[in-house]
């Protein structure tokens, strides 16, 4: 459930990056501070627990950035 729900912001956040580039920027960088959050909570566990509780995070935020600037780039080479 948590995967789809990503996949759900990354989509979103490429398309508003896509259709207004400046103003994607907010909700980009606060799913990413949500997700930041979260990989330091999981962080915070014992020993290699640490590292496997805050991967997913960890990535999540990758693909949320990497979403929306792609849609940026995009925008960016549309010949309009």
């Amino acid at each position: 459930m948590i995967v789809v729900g990503i996949i759900a912001v990354c989509v979103v956040l490429a398309i508003l990056a896509f259709l207004v580039p400046r103003l994607s920027r907010h909700p980009e960088r606060g799913t990413q501070r949500t997700l930041g959050a979260g990989s330091r909570a999981g962080s915070k566990a014992p020993g290699p627990l640490g590292r496997i509780f805050s991967k997913p995070f960890r990535s999540s935020s990758k693909a949320v950035g990497r979403s929306g600037s792609a849609g940026r780039r995009a925008r960016g080479r549309m010949p309009l």
